[in-house]
This record gives structure tokens, sequence and C-alpha cells, in this order.
């Protein structure tokens, strides 16, 4: 009788660490947003999308090459969270940008922009490709986000955030891409979900 008890004091002192370790790999406020599939074209002109991010942690915003306003700091702090994660050793998260002006940003063109920043272009990703009214409909879908250009104007109108999406293609958590930028706690985050 005494060896039963043990035994199930055992089991249940095992479940309960199994527990608490399931949830300290939870994130915090997580979105849990599904991503739908796609299918773009990045800035070497090759198709990229979901397919390409399969089982794969990746951050992702959305720009455009001839923003004068808030795109500049976004891809320069995205620029600064790949090499903090450099630094840390973290070298498997993709970058993914999409174009809210695909319009105008062809490959070239995104090609140019990035040129200022330094980024490893393996795993950074600025897509286009699609219809403004696309893009518009997907930002809203996936990640919440409004976009949208106003008639007779050359800048758009999109969200300044950073996501954090997971191996299953889930948007777990967003964060300020412009004004101070939580890096440590989206390497923490990252970090927790790898």
């Amino acid at each position: 009788m005494k060896k039963m008890n043990f035994i199930r004091s055992l089991i249940l002192i095992f479940t309960v660490l199994a527990l608490g370790a399931c949830k300290d790999a939870e994130l915090n406020n997580s979105l849990n947003w599904d991503v739908q599939k796609f299918s773009f074209t990045d800035q070497n002109g090759k198709q990229f999308g979901s397919a390409e991010l399969q089982d794969k942690i990746w951050v992702a915003d959305f720009f455009f090459t001839s923003c004068q306003t808030v795109c500049p700091p976004m891809t320069a702090n995205m620029a600064k969270l790949q090499r903090m994660l450099n630094t840390d050793g973290i070298k498997d998260v993709e970058f993914v940008s999409f174009s809210v002006d695909p319009e105008v940003d062809t490959p070239e063109k995104i090609t140019e922009f990035l040129k200022i920043y330094e980024m490893d272009g393996n795993r950074t990703h600025f897509l286009t490709g699609y219809k403004r009214a696309d893009i518009e409909k997907f930002a809203k879908e996936n990640f919440q986000s409004l976009v949208t250009k106003p008639e007779n104007d050359t800048q758009v109108i999109h969200g300044t955030s950073f996501y954090l999406i997971d191996k299953n293609g889930k948007v777990l958590k967003k964060y300020s891409g412009v004004e101070n930028t939580p890096y440590d706690e989206i390497i923490q985050d990252i970090k927790k979900i790898r």
C-alpha cells in the first residue's frame, strides 16, 4: 500500500512539474491568430511565402520604400533586432516585411531601399508582387492591422507593430516597431518558443 501511494505521489509530482514547464513556454497575452497561406515576390524576384516559413519562427511588419515617416526607423529597428539575436547566437529566426505599396515597390526598388540597412539577406524577406487591395485584406485578416492609401497621396497608412509568429504560423504577440521597441522582451519571447 505504501509503495502504491509513493508511486501515485511521484506521478502527481511529475504531472505538476510537466504542467509548470508547459506554462513557462507560453507567452503572456498570446494572440493566437492564424496566418493564412501566402506566396509573394521577395526583393530577389523569387517566390517566398508560408511554405518557406513552415516550422520556422518569424518576425513580420509592414513597410513601403517611399515612406517618409515610420518605415525607416521600423526597418532600422528590425535590423537591430536581427543583430541582437545574432549576438545571442539565435540565427534561425526569419524576418518578413510586407510592402503596403506594391505597385511602387518592385524587387529592384526594395533592393535599393535595403542597401542602407545591414540585414542578413538569407533571413530577410521584403515582399511585394500583389495588388494593394490584396495586402489591405491580408493585413486585416491575418494581423488585424489597417492598411489604406488615401486618394491623391503618395503615403500609405499602416500599422507600426512587429509581429512574432511561431513555427505553426500563428501570430503570438505584437510589439511596438517604432518607439521604445522592446528588444529584450521580443528576444526572451523567441527563446521561450524555440
